[in-house]
């Protein structure tokens, strides 16, 4: 075949192959990622051999490692680092350096490893966990929000931003022993320097480019600008030695301060994804099956150590920051994988000679099967933990359920408002019941946000509110009433079951968090279920309805009507809120008029729906008044029946109308 011709059929063969095998692990509810190096394997030398893996794949998969950190570089959040930084600068950090000296150190007194060099480069490929499979895993169960969710995040935050220093340093580890401590003082003051150029770049350069560009008007423009800026800081990074990533990462750092950023990075996103492709994909091809199959009982052994000692790091560091061991643990089970980066770093270990044929294919085998693993591991932990806190003996050897800490309580709590959950939904409430005056007990176990009732001098439960330790303390039986407004499903309906074996009388109002919910949570004794997300869409539907010229009743009607589909009946004493009572304040200045419907009017036995009065009329029933009792608003399936009393609102032409409609019904 023409020469010319390799590179295209190459490119169609890796994406073909990646994008199927990506298709089917999807389908069974896995990473992408694992299709990607799955296909690899298959189209690889040890596989059909339809790619060697000869320079054009690898310099197409450098790209995408390129693009790929440029983008996480683009994507970094300052804010979101700094708002749980003690956590995830400190414990970050902690995570990352005694994963390298504990996995390191371990691989070098066993012999693993030879040398200090290839131990703390190993160290550094095991400190690394995956962003996109945990940050994926705590989407689909609903857990971003949760307090083990952003401690999770925070980490992973801070293992992103030390990829580009690792990339930048650890190269400098194949120097001879006596020169070494010369070359890592070196790298490092030319990472410096650097970086300190990129910062003045990034505020005095950059921003102008990328306006220029903008202002430009042409999309095309746009993106090779971007593109070139990207790689071009790239090669220079690599002339000084530093490699390729770690100028396509600060190059991304540069321009996430400018006000272009989203835009620059929608426009990245296509060609990162196509390339990052290509990258894991060449991973695969690299990875050998029957290399991993002969060794497999070293494998399993290499992923159980891995996973187990990174958990019992990140649980131990987590707890060290003052969590409970319950959040500890489920963050170490979260964050215990190796991620996608470290297939970079353990590449670039294999060019630069530290990772031996073997070491590096167990590595990058021990790296997939953690990914595998950890979406059923996140999946199981809250279960698994739960269960074990029913067991009395293993509850107090552990102490999962953290003994409770009362802040800002001078008096006996008699009388309270117990609100579990202070996030967004949470702080809203206790804002409402703060200003009306009531007396509010908080419960929730992120120290990062109870700074505000502090201030307030809000009194407050720091811990797991799904513990009956801490339920106990919250004098629940005194208590008025229980608002439940927990990100985590789980731990919402744990705290909803116990705190009703404590106070069975007790009125708990519960957020929901989708539809499936609603039942089981009235079923487990909520008096009462508010869905925020469906309570939004009433919200933008009745400002539509609004807008476009319905009238406030007709809007009302149609509100309650939804809201009596989604949740239990209306209870009495919301009834007045929803404007279910006090009827006649309601149509107050407006014509109204009661008419009485009789046996021979063609109305009767129909559904409102079916009489579709409003359209023939304009009239609206606000009420109907049969056998001495009044039904307010009636929805579309309430019948008509002989002897009803109908409260219509409506002007003179329209009231006209539907007298006449009473006795002789217009065609429809």
């Amino acid at each position: 075949m023409a020469g010319e011709l390799t590179l295209i059929v190459e490119m169609v063969t890796v994406l073909g192959a990646a994008a199927t095998g990506g298709y089917f692990v999807s389908r069974l509810g896995q990473p992408v990622l694992l299709g990607y190096l799955l296909s690899g394997m298959l189209i690889g030398p040890a596989g059909f051999k339809w790619i060697t893996l000869q320079g054009d794949i690898e310099v197409l998969s450098s790209i995408g490692v390129a693009l790929l950190l440029f983008a996480l570089g683009v994507e970094f959040s300052l804010k979101d680092l700094l708002r749980m930084r003690t956590i995830a600068l400190g414990g970050g950090t902690l995570q990352i350096m005694l994963t390298i000296l504990l996995g390191g150190g371990l691989a070098y007194l066993t012999g693993w490893v030879e040398t200090i060099p290839k131990a703390i480069f190993l160290g550094a490929v095991l400190s690394l966990s995956s962003t996109a499979v945990v940050l994926k895993s705590l989407i689909e169960r609903n857990e971003v929000q949760t307090n083990h969710g952003q401690i999770m995040l925070a980490i992973l935050i801070v293992q992103d931003l030390g990829v580009g220093l690792m990339l930048a340093i650890l190269p400098a580890l194949t120097q001879p022993p006596n020169v070494i401590g010369i070359a890592l003082v070196t790298a490092l003051l030319k990472a410096m320097l650097f970086l300190g150029g990129a910062i003045l770049a990034g505020k005095w350069v950059i921003p102008v480019l990328v306006r220029l560009l903008a202002r430009s008007g042409s999309q095309e423009l746009f993106l090779l600008g971007i593109l070139v800026l990207c790689l071009g800081i790239a090669l220079l990074t690599s002339a000084l030695g530093l490699g390729v990533e770690m100028g396509a990462f600060v190059a991304g750092l540069m321009i996430s301060n400018v006000e272009y950023a989203d835009h620059a990075l929608d426009r990245m996103l296509p060609m990162r994804d196509v390339f990052a492709t290509v990258f894991f994909a060449s991973i695969g091809i690299l990875i050998d099956p029957a290399f991993l199959l002969a060794n497999s009982w070293v494998l399993i052994g290499l992923v159980a150590i891995t996973m187990i000692g990174k958990a019992v790091i990140a649980t131990g560091v987590v707890r060290l920051f003052g969590y409970s061991l319950k959040t500890a643990l489920i963050v170490g089970m979260g964050i215990n994988q190796i991620g996608e980066f470290s297939f970079l770093l353990a590449g670039v270990a294999q060019n630069q000679g530290l990772f031996p044929p073997r070491l590096y294919g167990l590595t990058v085998g021990t790296t997939a099967a953690t990914l595998l693993i950890t979406p059923f591991l996140l999946r199981a932990a809250p279960h698994l933990l739960n269960q074990l806190e029913q067991i009395p003996g293993f509850n107090n050897l552990l102490q999962l359920s953290r003994s409770p800490h009362l802040v800002g309580l001078e008096e006996e709590l008699v009388g309270h408002i117990v609100v579990v959950g202070y996030g967004r939904v949470g702080q809203t409430l206790v804002r409402m019941l703060y200003f009306q005056g009531y007396k509010i007990l908080v419960i929730d176990n992120n120290e990062a946000v109870l700074q505000s009732l502090r201030e307030r001098e809000i009194p407050y439960l720091f811990g797991d509110a799904s513990s009956v330790v801490l339920l106990e303390k919250a004098n629940l039986p005194q208590a008025k009433a229980m608002a439940i407004a927990l990100p985590d499903p789980m731990a919402t309906r744990l705290t909803l079951n116990r705190a009703l074996s404590l106070a069975p009388e007790l009125d708990i109002t519960v957020r929901a968090h989708n539809n499936a919910e609603i039942d089981a949570l009235y079923q487990l004794g909520a008096q009462e279920v508010v869905q925020p997300e469906f309570e939004a869409s009433l919200e933008m539907g009745a400002h539509l309805l609004l807008k476009l010229g319905d009238s406030t009743f007709a809007v009302q009607q149609v509100v309650n009507r939804y809201r009596t589909g989604r949740y239990r009946d209306i209870l009495p004493e919301r009834a007045e809120y929803w404007g279910a009572t006090d009827l006649e304040t309601a149509v107050e200045g407006l014509p109204k008029h009661w008419y009485a419907l009789h046996a021979g009017s063609p109305l009767v036995g129909l559904s409102l729906a079916q009489a579709n009065v409003r359209r023939l009329t304009g009239a609206t029933i606000m009420a109907i008044e049969r056998h001495k009792h009044l039904h307010r608003y009636p929805t579309g399936e309430t019948k008509l029946e002989a002897g009803d009393r109908l409260l219509v609102v409506g002007n003179s032409e329209e009231h006209t109308a539907f007298a006449k409609l009473l006795k002789d019904r217009v065609q429809q």
